[in-house]
């Protein structure tokens, strides 16, 4: 079990935010070791914390999607903390939608049962930020015959969450008690499916009533203490994006729900689907008090944008090398989700054209999934070996990764396959750090 540091980034960023300092955090959802070993060199170049946060499917008691438990996710990150030499004490991991999601096709006791115990193997893992979130309907939530769960039930759900956490930690007085993240207005997962559509913003009623209703859910369980270390409330800012649609930050639409946060002095915002945002929307949405920011799949886009950019380097570069087995990354990838198109197949639209370009270009990512898979990843040992054969060729580097061209010619990136890649990734973690400014830094200082 790891043990959480008793400084804490995510208090930091609340009180600068009571005192009028448009400060953030910005957490990296994802398991990925490219993505977590860049997060990690861009805060050390910050002088930072790193937020990084696993979802309920992806980690959980049984294991989820990664195989991984919240322990082993734990010792899984650290053990990418120390191959990347980033301070373990630094770290803030966090639960993303930690309920009954994963089981909602049970009824609610079952469902609800396995959520407890999903937020506990959390807790006694050492996470220290966990989303309590029980908005989603179970198998028999029902009303007028369809699908259905009201607000009033899901705080009081929330509430019998909190209260398992908190009993998770009885016994283990070494263990930092939790701070929470409470509501939801995240869209269907996967994105948008219609191009036309747009993301509806949280009304500050909404907001309102769901703050009250999960307050009196903690204090009917004797949770007063636990709901003073709620530090954000989940709401919808009107972003969004789909297979090539982004969907603006557009702050005149947020104005009245921004007005309404700064009444409490304990809560901020925390934003979910803020990937493909340009660097000022970010920054405005953290001056808005939207102070937390999650990205994940911009990550994984990234990271293969730059697979596939390279592998078009090792094609115009080795093709007509004597001895040379090209990897060919991405039919490689793309043949992996063919053959197991679970995680797509209810997510892209049209026809076979559009899966294609969706399954490699797709905002929403899909394709993170499949990194793991055995020839994938026999593929990008195959590519990384290849490149490694000399000094990747300037102008090609320039030809298709133009940023990092500039990089390797300062003397800031070395002309690696792993360098650049890491490098690329990076791209949008710097777009975050400067969102967020120097709250980070300033719990790092404040601590040191």
């Amino acid at each position: 079990m790891r043990q959480p540091s008793r400084s804490s980034p995510l208090l930091e960023v609340v009180a600068a935010q009571k005192r009028g300092e448009p400060r953030g955090m910005y957490s990296l959802c994802s398991a990925n070791r490219f993505v977590l070993e860049a997060g990690m060199l861009q805060a050390m170049r910050d002088r930072a914390w790193v937020c990084i946060e696993a979802t309920s499917n992806q980690v959980n008691q049984f294991g989820g999607y990664s195989g991984l438990t919240p322990e082993r996710f734990v010792a899984f990150v650290e053990d990418v903390a120390r191959s990347v030499g980033f301070p373990v004490d630094r770290l803030l991991l966090g639960g993303d939608h930690l309920g009954p999601n994963v089981w909602r096709h049970e009824p609610a006791e079952a469902a609800l049962t396995k959520a407890r115990e999903l937020v506990q193997a959390f807790v006694r893992a050492g996470f220290s930020k966990l989303h309590l979130d029980a908005s989603m309907p179970c198998a028999d939530d029902f009303l007028d015959g369809r699908p259905y769960l009201d607000v009033g039930t899901a705080a009081a759900r929330t509430g019998e969450l909190c209260e398992a956490a908190e009993a998770a930690c009885l016994g283990m007085p070494d263990l930092r008690p939790a701070r929470y993240v409470v509501g939801t207005e995240v869209p269907r997962a996967g994105g948008l499916q219609n191009k036309a559509a747009e993301s509806e913003t949280t009304q500050p009623a909404d907001a309102e009533e769901t703050v009250a209703l999960t307050r009196e859910a903690f204090a009917a369980r004797g949770l007063e203490a636990a709901w003073e270390r709620v530090a954000a409330v989940v709401v919808q800012p009107g972003v969004e994006f789909g297979d090539d649609t982004v969907i603006p930050y557009d702050r005149a639409k947020t104005r009245a729900l921004s007005r309404w946060i700064e009444r409490s002095p304990q809560l901020v915002y925390e934003a979910h689907s803020t990937d493909y945002q340009t660097r000022d929307a970010l920054k405005q949405m953290v001056e808005d008090h939207f102070a937390l920011l999650k990205v994940g799949p911009w990550l994984t886009f990234a990271l293969r944008e730059a697979l596939f950019a390279l592998a078009a380097i090792e094609e115009e570069w080795l093709a007509r090398s004597a001895g040379v087995a090209l990897s060919n990354l991405p039919a490689a990838l793309d043949e992996a989700m063919r053959k197991r198109p679970e995680h797509w197949i209810h997510y892209y639209r049209g026809e076979e054209a559009d899966l294609r370009r969706a399954r490699k270009y797709s905002f929403s990512d899909r394709s993170r999934y499949y990194w793991g898979d055995p020839a994938v990843q026999g593929a990008l040992s195959a590519l990384f070996a290849n490149l490694r054969r000399g000094p990747i060729p300037l102008t090609l580097l320039s030809q298709f990764l133009p940023v990092q061209y500039d990089a390797v010619r300062s003397g800031r990136v070395e002309n690696t396959p792993k360098a650049l890649v890491l490098d690329k990734i990076m791209e949008v973690t710097a777009r975050y750090a400067f969102a967020c400014g120097d709250s980070a830094r300033h719990a790092w200082l404040s601590s040191s």
